[in-house]
């Protein structure tokens, strides 16, 4: 070993990728321990590391670009977890750090948090804590405090920020962030609490108070929203300010975002341009329409009128519909009508739809002449049949289909499939009346599953 050069060994340990192999290897010899201890770019942590052990294993690896603290499944009595001190050692020694990942750290507060703007090259921040209360009542956790958010906005040189499930964190707080939105082309929050609203909501939007909210966000690419609660008729609009600024927006996901409303996304459909995928999982709330209460989601077939006219480059769609008793409208805002026109006004080339009970072997058919559609996939639509089934062989240009829990397709409804020979890809799971036999030739890949995951995890409630 010692006969090989330095530039050899790094280019060998580089092509290691499993952290306890390089451990192994490190113990070789003096000579692999160095140049490991100068090369070593990633390090994952769990439980049973003291605060003395992390500091030297700080010191031992200063070149780490990507640190990701993990206590998840944590126990009491599960060995010790990092705090405040063992944060600042961190960014002290370890001074090319990019890439930090905080896990369920119920010993770091927001003055840890805070010791990261020493970080001048951190790039990426996911933060994901559910605070413990300790044996003397005191709450403690990532989200103790926000004042971290104002920290780490001030030099706006973050490029990714995921928070989720951090209590008493609030979209509110995200207004200390300021220059931090500048640079910002990741932008993730999940809410921690659940919620149903039985209030009643205005159809029509009153023109919030919107000085509070004038922040850069023009970088902003990727923008992921969950289970937020927010008022069309309130003054304060919260983390919905972002989508009518987020001007070089290509990545859309809302999930159980209440109080959005087709105001909303015609703002940001004339906003982003560059749209390019969007991902909308929606339940049905009480709005005041024209003087009465319906039962419906916010968004209706205007909003995909408003997409269709506004985002040229918009090609892959997930709709998710959840706590729906009914597929006539309004208690779902989508029409079939309004769906299949959508697909054929835009480049639409991924579709996946998931309780869509509005959508049925009409919509198959209609769907049949998408010409850019590639990829289908049908969750929990048992309004579709054989008979709708049989019209996947006429699509110009699909070639992955995926069908989980529809119950009313059959091996009938793929028998035609196999004579076909035109997909690439089927997947198939919890749909009773598929066997194994009744997917064989029907595509070149198959993956079937008859106990596959349950609908639940397609579907998460809120």
């Amino acid at each position: 070993m010692e006969h090989l050069s330095e530039e050899l060994i790094i280019e060998i340990l580089k092509r290691i990728t499993r952290t306890s192999d390089l451990n192994s290897v490190s113990l070789v010899s003096k000579q692999l321990y160095a140049i490991d201890a100068e090369q070593r770019a990633t390090i994952c942590i769990g439980c049973g590391l003291s605060t003395e052990d992390f500091s030297a294993l700080c010191s031992r690896f200063p070149n780490l670009l990507k640190v990701e603290i993990d206590y998840s499944g944590s126990t009491p009595g599960n060995g010790n977890h990092i705090d405040n001190q063992g944060l600042f050692v961190l960014t002290s020694c370890c001074t090319l750090l990019n890439d930090i990942t905080l896990s369920f750290c119920s010993k770091i507060n927001d003055a840890g948090i805070a010791c990261l703007t020493y970080c001048k090259k951190l790039m990426s921040l996911k933060l994901n804590s559910i605070p413990e209360v300790t044996s003397s009542g005191l709450l403690m956790g990532i989200a103790g405090s926000t004042e971290w958010l104002e920290y780490l906005g001030s030099d706006g040189s973050l490029e990714e920020l995921i928070v989720s499930n951090c209590k008493g964190v609030s979209q509110y707080n995200f207004l200390k962030f300021g220059p931090g939105w500048m640079k910002l082309k990741t932008f993730e929050y999940e809410n921690k609490e659940n919620f149903f609203s039985i209030h009643p909501r205005y159809g029509s939007s009153v023109k919030a108070n919107t000085h509070r909210y004038e922040l850069c966000c023009e970088n902003l690419k990727d923008l992921k929203l969950v289970r937020l609660v927010t008022e069309p008729d309130g003054p304060e609009i919260g983390l919905r300010f972002l989508l009518g600024k987020c001007k070089a927006l290509e990545k859309l996901c809302l999930e159980y975002v209440t109080g959005v409303i087709d105001n909303d996304m015609i703002v940001l459909s004339q906003a982003c341009k560059n749209l390019k995928s969007i991902s909308l999982w929606l339940k049905p709330e009480h709005y005041v329409v024209g003087g009465h209460i319906e039962f419906r989601t916010g968004f209706t077939d205007e909003s995909l009128k408003a997409l269709a006219l506004n985002c040229p480059l918009l090609q892959d769609v997930e709709l998710t519909f959840t706590g729906y008793a009914h597929w006539d409208p309004p208690e779902i805002g989508f029409t079939q009508e309004g769906l299949v026109s959508f697909v054929e006004s835009c480049p639409i080339r991924v579709l996946v739809l998931n309780g869509a009970l509005f959508f049925n072997n009409k919509g198959m058919k209609a769907l049949s002449s998408a010409q850019f559609l590639e990829t289908l996939s049908l969750i929990d639509c048992n309004e579709v049949t054989d008979h709708g089934m049989r019209f996947i062989v006429h699509f110009p240009s699909l070639i992955n289909l995926t069908l989980r829990f529809c119950h009313n397709v059959t091996d009938a409804g793929l028998s035609e499939l196999a004579h076909a020979q035109k997909l690439q890809s089927l997947d198939v799971g919890g749909c009773g009346y598929i066997s194994q036999k009744g997917v064989l030739g029907a595509a070149k890949s198959v993956y079937y599953e008859v106990n596959c995951k349950s609908l639940g995890h397609y579907k998460r409630m809120c």
